[in-house]
């Protein structure tokens, strides 16, 4: 049975449905208009999901040490390190985390056996990295050291995702922080994609010289993700009309504020893929094997979508797991995808929020 199965009947899902749609990752309500995906033959094949472990606390971001995985709690500002039982255990707490609202402990990323955080902290977001010690099953964090600061905090529109790319880049998305005009402001780091080097310099090949910029116009994108190829692509949040799948160029612009989803407007890049707030609020992404996934939060579901045609997507476990942050492809193969459900805006299950283990045929 679904969660939806769960919540009953008749009266009961209606309040629910309002209270989903009032609860959503942004303060603005959703546009009714359908999305503009064409839906497509599944082009993959799931084996049966797993509970790998549960009772987690807001997480926000998963990410593999070698074969271990480790998990940022939002609002208790943890890293937890996850044993092959499920078992959970906490390998530090980031000092100077000041979770409010969308703000807290945020994405995490692992390069040469370090540990980089995006976070909340009073009046700006920052990264920073630390040294893991110690062994699988006693895995602790170094002292703290700062890659990055001064970039605009505030409720909403944090942004929060960091990756490593195949050029071995740190990449870095910053939402507009609730000023919209930033997106549009090549002098200021909000509602941009940045690239920088590991220890937070400017890479001589940046798109613009001097400048940590790699793309503009984001409102508060929160998934990034390579394909084979190299391309990158990253999901973003709109306002309440469109969220989007966007194929990232170097110097891109992509339109925030000035347009939102598909426009057809000369100097804006157009998303691939375009869905209602409600029927997404992408978060998290991964690409494995020709194939995105695509965390959502409102949207109870994980989309995916095709590298052959970008277009089209497939729908797998439509509220069946509530809200889903993050999605990252594990060491054996299989995807974990984490649960959202305690954040303050879902409706938890006893035993929220989890990871699922999801293996892929």
């Amino acid at each position: 049975m679904t969660r939806r199965q769960i919540r009953g009947l008749g009266a009961a899902v209606l309040v629910s449905a309002f209270l989903t749609a009032c609860g959503s990752e942004d303060p603005e309500g959703p546009d009714p208009r359908a999305s503009t995906t064409t839906r497509s033959a599944p082009a993959v094949a799931f084996g049966e999901p797993e509970t790998v472990a549960d009772g987690l606390d807001a997480p926000w971001s998963i990410a593999f040490h070698g074969r271990t995985p480790l998990v940022s709690e939002r609002d208790s500002a943890r890293i937890l390190e996850v044993d092959g039982s499920g078992i959970t255990r906490e390998m530090g707490v980031v000092d100077g985390v000041s979770p409010r609202g969308e703000g807290g402990l945020l994405g995490i990323a692992l390069h040469e056996n370090r540990l980089y955080v995006y976070l909340t902290a009073n009046g700006e977001n920052r990264i920073e990295r630390f040294d893991i010690t110690g062994d699988p099953g006693a895995l602790g964090l170094g002292p703290a050291e700062t890659i990055l600061d001064g970039l605009a905090s505030a409720n909403y529109h944090n942004g929060g995702r960091i990756a490593f790319g195949p050029d071995g880049m740190l990449y870095a998305t910053v939402g507009d922080a609730g000023s919209r005009d930033r997106a549009q402001d090549l002098d200021s780091m909000s509602g941009k994609i940045l690239r920088m080097t590991p220890d937070g310099g400017v890479p001589q090949d940046n798109p613009f010289a001097g400048s940590r910029v790699y793309s503009y116009g984001h409102r508060n994108s929160q998934g990034i993700a390579w394909a084979e190829d190299g391309t990158m692509y990253a999901s973003e949040f709109g306002q309440d009309t469109w969220d989007e799948l966007n194929e990232i160029e170097a110097g891109g612009n992509y339109g925030w504020p000035e347009v939102e989803g598909i426009a057809g407007e000369d100097g804006f890049i157009d998303p691939l893929q375009q869905w209602s707030p409600d029927d997404a609020s992408p978060s998290g992404i991964a690409i494995h094997d020709g194939t995105i996934y695509i965390a959502n939060l409102r949207g109870e579901r994980l989309r995916v979508v095709p590298l052959t045609d970008l277009a089209t997507a497939d729908e797998h476990f439509v509220d069946t797991y509530g809200r889903l942050r993050d999605v990252a492809l594990a060491p054996d193969g299989s995807l974990w995808i984490l649960t959202n459900n305690t954040d303050g805006r879902g409706d938890p299950n006893p035993g929220d929020d989890r990871i699922i283990r999801v293996p892929l045929r």
